[in-house]
C-alpha cells in the first residue's frame, strides 16, 4: 500500500509540474535571455529552465570588462543590452562610490562609454544582472531557476525530435523547439548530439593554432626566466611543487583531451567603504603558491595588477595575467562530461585556489612588500554577489563541450581563408586560448603551454550550420553557446556578445521552424536572414 501511495504521489507530482511552451530554453546564460526575448517578441511562448539562480552567466558573474573585438558587428538584442548599460550609467545615482568624471572610460579596444553609439561596454555585475531581469519582466518570460536537467533519463526523443526534458526535481517541460544555452552543452549531449572535448590535432581541419602548442608563447602568461619546479630547487628526487604536471606535454600539433584553464572573473573594490579584506578561506594552504614566490624572487616579475581592469565605482574585473595567476591550469579536464557532483567539487577547488591566492598575496611575508602593500588596498565589494559571500556565482567556463554540427567553424573560417555562408552573426575577437597545462621541460625547468593569441584581419561570419546539429541526430535543437567549432576557432567565438547574438539568431530560427513545420536544418535561410536583419542583427561587415 505504501509503495502504491508513493507511485501515485510521484505520478501526480510529475503531472502537476508538467509545463509546455513553443520553445524551451535550457540554461541561464546571457544567450538564454536574449533567445527568450526574441521568441517572445516573435509571438511564441517560451520557458527558460535554468540550473542557475542568477541569470546572465559570465556577463553578470564578474566579466564586466567586455571582450568586444570590433563592436560594429554587435547588433540586435546584444546591442540593446549594452545600450541599457549606457543608460544606467547616465543616471547620477549609478555612481555611488565614484564620480562619473573620475572614471577613466578605458575599454578593451574601445572607450567604455560610447556617447555617439549610446552604448557602454564596461559595467558592474549587479547592473548586468538587473538588465537581464528587466528583459525577463518586460517580456513576461517564465523562468524556472535551480532546475537541473536529468542528464541520464531526462530527455525524451521521438522520431528524431526532443519531445520533453525533465529535471532532477521531476519537473517536465515539453515544447516544439529546444535551445541549449548552457556553457556545458548538457542538453545537447543528453539528446545524443555529437560533440568534441579537447584540442583537435592540426591535421583534422588543416589548422595551425589548434592542438598542443609546445614552445609557442604568445602572451605574457608564461615563465620568462628559468624556474625550478621541484620542492628542492634543481633536485628532481625531491618531488614536484603543487600545480605542476608530471606528464610530458605531448607533441606540437597533436590533439589531446585538455581544455583551456578556468578562473573566476573577480570583481574587486579599492574603496575602503565598500571593501571587505580578503578572508582566509577554509582549507587554505600557502604551499600551493610556492611557484609564484619563485617567480617573484627569481625573475623579479611585477605584473600582478596588469589585468585589474577598471569598471565603474572603484571596482575592477580581474583576469588572469602572468605565469602563475588566477587561471587554475590543468585542474578542469574532466569538467565538461563530469557529473553534477564532480563539477561542484571542481568549482569548489577553483574557488579555494583563487581565494587562497588573494589571501596569500595580501598577507604572506614572502610576497614582495610593494605587491603585498598594494594588494591590501583591494578586497571583495560589499555590494556585489551578496548571497554568495561577495564571490562571483559563475566560474568562467571558457570551453567545455563543442558540438560537431552541420558546419564546423575552424581557424580558416575565422581567419577569412574560407568563405562562410548563411551568416547568423559575426565574430571579431582574436584567436584566444588560455594555457592548458603546466609541465617540466627537458631542461628541468617549468613552463606553461596552450596560451594562443593570433589577431584576425577583419570580422568573420558565423554559419547557421554551426548552431544546429546534424539532421539525423536531432531536428528541433539549436546550440548557440557550445557551437560547432574547433578548439581554436572557439577561442575567438566564445565571447559574451557573440553568445547573445547567436542566442537571438537561434531563437529566430526556432520560431521560423515552428511556423514552417520544418526541422531546424530545413529552415529557409533567406527568410531567416530577412528576419535577422529586420531585428538589427549584423550579418556582414558594414550591414
Amino acid at each position: 500500500m505504501k509503495k502504491l501511495i508513493v507511485l501515485i504521489t510521484t505520478l501526480f507530482s510529475a503531472h502537476a509540474y508538467a509545463q509546455q511552451a513553443d520553445v524551451i530554453i535550457y540554461g541561464g546564460t546571457a544567450a538564454a535571455v536574449t533567445a527568450a526575448v526574441q521568441v517572445s517578441k516573435m509571438g511564441k511562448s517560451v520557458i527558460i529552465v535554468s540550473p542557475d539562480t542568477h541569470l546572465g552567466g559570465l556577463s553578470s558573474g564578474g566579466l564586466g570588462f567586455t571582450d568586444t573585438g570590433n563592436k560594429s558587428v554587435i547588433g540586435g538584442q546584444a546591442r540593446e543590452f549594452y545600450h541599457r548599460v549606457y543608460l544606467h550609467y547616465q543616471q547620477p545615482d549609478a555612481w555611488q562610490w565614484q564620480k562619473q568624471s573620475e572614471y577613466g572610460n578605458k575599454g578593451q579596444g574601445t572607450p567604455a562609454m560610447d556617447g555617439t553609439e549610446r552604448t557602454m561596454w564596461i559595467f558592474e555585475p549587479h547592473v548586468a544582472e538587473q538588465i537581464f531581469e528587466d528583459f525577463i519582466k518586460e517580456n513576461h518570460i517564465k523562468v524556472y531557476r535551480n532546475e537541473w536537467l536529468n542528464r541520464t533519463s531526462g530527455v525524451l526523443k521521438k522520431a528524431g525530435k526532443i519531445v520533453s526534458i525533465t529535471t532532477l526535481s521531476h519537473k517536465t517541460f515539453s515544447g516544439k523547439m529546444f535551445i541549449d544555452a548552457t556553457y556545458e552543452g548538457d542538453l545537447m549531449a543528453a539528446a545524443g548530439v555529437s560533440y568534441h572535448v579537447g584540442r583537435e590535432a592540426n591535421s583534422v581541419y588543416n589548422e595551425q593554432w589548434n592542438g598542443i602548442q609546445v614552445g609557442v608563447l604568445h602572451h605574457g602568461h608564461h615563465f620568462k626566466t628559468n624556474i625550478s619546479p621541484y620542492k628542492i630547487p634543481g633536485d628532481a628526487s625531491s618531488g614536484l611543487l603543487p600545480r605542476v604536471s608530471d606528464q610530458p606535454p605531448g607533441k606540437k600539433g597533436d590533439g589531446d583531451n585538455k581544455i583551456q584553464a578556468y578562473c573566476f572573473r573577480m570583481c574587486l573594490s579599492d574603496n575602503p567603504d565598500n571593501r571587505i579584506p580578503f578572508p582566509r578561506p577554509a582549507g587554505y594552504d600557502s604551499t600551493q603558491y610556492e611557484l609564484l614566490v619563485r617567480v617573484f624572487t627569481t625573475g623579479g616579475w611585477r605584473e600582478t595588477f596588469n589585468k585589474f581592469d577598471p569598471i565603474p565605482n572603484h571596482k575592477t574585473d580581474v583576469n588572469n595575467h602572468g605565469p602563475f595567476s588566477t587561471d587554475n591550469i590543468g585542474m578542469n579536464y574532466d569538467y565538461p562530461d563530469a557529473s553534477y557532483k564532480r563539477r561542484k567539487e571542481i568549482i569548489s577547488e577553483h574557488a579555494l585556489y583563487q581565494k587562497g591566492l588573494m589571501y596569500f598575496l595580501a598577507n604572506d611575508t614572502r610576497v614582495p612588500v610593494e605587491v603585498h602593500t598594494a594588494m591590501q588596498k583591494w578586497g571583495l565589494p560589499r555590494d556585489e554577489f551578496k548571497d554568495n559571500g561577495n564571490w562571483p556565482h559563475q566560474l568562467y567556463i571558457r570551453e567545455a563541450r563543442r558540438m560537431t554540427g552541420v558546419h564546423v567553424m575552424t581557424e580558416n573560417d575565422v581567419m577569412g581563408k574560407n568563405e562562410v555562408s548563411q551568416s547568423v552573426g559575426m565574430g571579431s575577437y582574436t584567436l584566444d586560448a588560455h594555457n592548458a597545462q603546466r609541465y617540466v621541460k627537458e631542461d628541468g625547468f617549468v613552463q606553461n603551454e596552450g596560451d594562443i593569441g593570433v589577431d584576425i584581419k577583419q570580422p568573420y561570419r558565423i554559419s547557421y550550420g554551426a548552431i544546429i546539429p546534424k539532421k539525423e541526430e536531432c531536428q528541433n535543437l539549436l546550440v548557440p553557446v557550445c557551437v560547432s567549432s574547433s578548439h581554436i576557432a572557439f577561442g575567438s567565438i566564445r565571447m559574451e556578445p557573440v553568445f547573445m547574438i547567436l542566442g537571438q539568431s537561434a531563437a529566430t530560427a526556432a520560431v521560423l521552424a515552428i511556423d514552417g513545420k520544418k526541422a531546424v536544418q530545413d529552415v529557409d535561410y533567406e527568410k531567416l536572414k530577412a528576419q535577422l536583419l529586420k531585428d538589427k542583427q549584423r550579418l556582414e561587415a558594414g550591414n
